[in-house]
């Protein structure tokens, strides 16, 4: 991806620091578990929560500290994921304005290991995610070598513009009022209806990634959409739930297959239209 060097005043880079509150769990199933169930969050505050309420050994600390010099590649990184994440507002603010709206712009939080955030303390088991609570993005960069070693994603660094892009499309779920739709939807559903629409939900938020790389095509190289998609696919339901457990459970899908997070992505992509990704839309095309 092309990219110069941007900033945001709501840009933050933790990393190599320790304490801020930071919460430190230990690794095992209780690290499969929440990167199972979080991965490329939308609104994972109480997840989170719960699996540190349930874990024994969790540490904190009261202060901020640093603790390491990052390195060239990780100040480089850091320095392409702010980058992408003043794009993302750019973006967001030119389509607002056209719909006669005022975008809010969301925070971003780089870290190592945990953090602490209005929707609780959280590892980077969790994968990237939102916070609708403070409305900032949460990201260990390290996550990317995970998503390629583990899960088989292609490398590239419009990997890591895809899932920016794809948790500040929840934040503007959060800004339109659909997070507090999906939410009041959910109430006395099933177990797998509620699943449906926090599915219905991710899609949505893939489709927003998708009018923005639409917006953004001047920035893009070859390979870049590949990069996403492959990306994409990695963390669909399903390839996730083969990779470990060797069976597929449509009914406790939370993020969509990978079928379906490609295309999502995709249509918002090609018609860099958002009316095409209605949340009603993409609901009634879920067909498990």
């Amino acid at each position: 991806m092309k990219w110069e060097r941007r900033k945001s005043e709501g840009f933050e880079d933790r990393r190599g620091m320790s304490g801020g509150g930071k919460a430190i769990v230990g690794g095992g199933i209780i690290g499969i578990v929440a990167l199972l169930l979080t991965m490329f969050g939308g609104e994972t505050g109480q997840v989170i929560g719960t699996i540190l309420n349930q874990t024994q050994g969790t540490t904190q600390s009261s202060e901020q500290v640093q603790t390491r010099e990052l390195s060239e590649e990780e100040i480089t990184l850091g320095q392409f994921s702010e980058a992408v994440f003043v794009y993302n507002n750019e973006t967001w603010a030119q389509i607002f304005a056209k719909n006669g709206q005022k975008y809010q712009e969301p925070g971003m939080v780089l870290f190592d290991d945990g953090v602490n955030t209005a929707c609780g303390s959280a590892t980077s088991a969790a994968g990237p995610f939102y916070c609708p609570a403070d409305q900032k993005v949460y990201m260990d960069l390290r996550f990317f070598e995970e998503l390629h070693s583990r899960f088989g994603a292609q490398k590239g660094d419009f990997a890591i513009a895809y899932v920016i892009a794809h948790e500040v499309g929840h934040h503007i779920q959060t800004l339109v009022g659909t997070n507090q739709q999906v939410r009041q939807a959910q109430q006395g559903k099933s177990k797998a209806g509620a699943n449906k629409l926090s599915v219905a939900q991710e899609l949505q938020a893939d489709f927003y990634a998708g009018i923005w790389a639409s917006y953004n095509k001047e920035k893009l190289e070859a390979g870049d959409i590949e990069e996403a998609i492959s990306a994409a696919q990695a963390v669909g339901d399903d390839a996730i739930q083969s990779k470990m457990q060797g069976h597929v459970q449509p009914e406790t899908f939370t993020h969509g297959t990978s079928a379906e997070r490609k295309a999502w992505f995709m249509k918002g992509y090609n018609t860099g239209d958002i009316n095409q990704g209605d949340i009603n839309t993409i609901y009634k095309s879920i067909q498990y």
